[in-house]
């Protein structure tokens, strides 16, 4: 039986990898940064939490990464777990370099230390090639980073080449585009977006409050973006690949598409916030994933317009159930209202 161990594992694609590898009989490890308010929800709510060893652990120091390592015994690391929302990253530039750059070196370092023989995944992003001459882009594009976020994952992105490289680690890195879900944190505009539309449909919100409206991403299904990342550790040969839908849709068209599904015009609850858009932002994303179809047999299932549905939908049931008095592992109703957030910039 082989041991994974997986990084951030309390995220949303740390909880769906956990739910993948468990269903392919994985003993899984997977580490979390102790705070004063536990956030297991995910894994609750994926029915896996007791099945799931746990381990403390922070990527800002060395000694608790080689316990992690010690204590799990790994065949694969899946190093998820970083400061992973881009606005944050203009509020806490210098722990997003020391977290998601830095701790993908500490955990390379590691593992070249004491289990060489492991395969490394590290998740990389599509925000990497931030301001593009043309799209799509694929594992060639050149990058331009825009956001203290990218360069910290640009970093780890080439210290796990080197590593691969210099040591004969076998190290992935996995360029993965946005990809989202109903377990999304609701800082990140697709939740956001489907929260609200779920609030507002049950008379809970009045109003939705965006930032650019007219940026545009790549969006995929996270439960079938974590698959790829373990089709590139069953590869004979470690390598870096791009993982999209070869398709750009603005937040503007998901705010729509959100909205229609619940029988209202966008038009009538979207106001524009000065507050939320980004010192720099990025025009538009769209990933070439003929590599990952080529060599992992990798493709998206879910459109664009079923993931919209599905996110919307599971929120609504969520609200419903909670107004009847159910009580289950969620995030919403403890979420501070970002109105009331003071910061610099919130961003997407």
């Amino acid at each position: 039986m082989k041991k994974a161990l997986i990084t951030g594992v309390t995220g949303q694609d740390g909880s769906y990898l956990a739910k993948f590898l468990l269903e392919k009989d994985y003993t899984v490890y997977g580490t979390f940064r102790r705070s004063s308010s536990p956030n297991f929800w995910r894994l609750l709510h994926l029915n896996i939490f007791d099945k799931i060893k746990l381990i403390p652990m922070d990527l800002a120091d060395m000694s608790s990464i080689f316990e992690s390592i010690k204590i799990s015994e790994p065949d694969e690391i899946y190093n998820l777990a970083a400061q992973s929302f881009v606005g944050a990253s203009f509020e806490q530039p210098i722990f997003t370099e020391e977290v998601s750059g830095l701790g993908a070196t500490r955990f390379l370092e590691a593992i070249r230390q004491t289990k060489p023989d492991v395969k490394f995944y590290q998740a990389s992003t599509s925000e990497q090639f931030g301001k593009t001459e043309s799209l799509p882009v694929n594992e060639n594009s050149p990058f331009h980073p825009m956001s203290p976020y990218a360069v910290a994952k640009l970093y780890a992105y080439w210290i796990t080449r080197i590593y691969r490289e210099g040591y004969s680690i076998f190290a992935c890195n996995g360029i993965l585009f946005n990809h989202e879900s109903p377990l999304r944190g609701l800082e990140f505009v697709t939740r956001k977006i489907s929260n609200a539309v779920a609030k507002i449909s049950l008379g809970l919100e009045k109003e939705l409050r965006l930032g650019n409206l007219e940026a545009k991403r790549d969006w995929g299904y996270a439960p079938e973006y974590v698959e790829s990342m373990w089709l590139m550790l069953q590869h004979k040969r470690p390598d870096d690949y791009v993982i999209a839908t070869n398709e750009a849709h603005s937040v503007k068209e998901f705010a729509q598409k959100a909205f229609e599904i619940a029988g209202m015009d966008w038009k009538d609850y979207v106001r524009v916030d000065k507050r939320f858009l980004r010192p720099l932002d990025i025009e538009a994303l769209r990933g070439d994933y003929s590599k990952a179809a080529r060599k992992l047999g990798w493709k998206p299932r879910t459109n664009f317009n079923e993931l919209v549905e599905i996110m919307v939908n599971k929120d609504r049931e969520r609200w419903k159930r909670w107004l009847n008095g159910k009580r289950f592992p969620w995030d919403a109703p403890n979420y501070p209202h970002e109105r009331k957030i003071i910061t610099r910039t919130l961003g997407m």
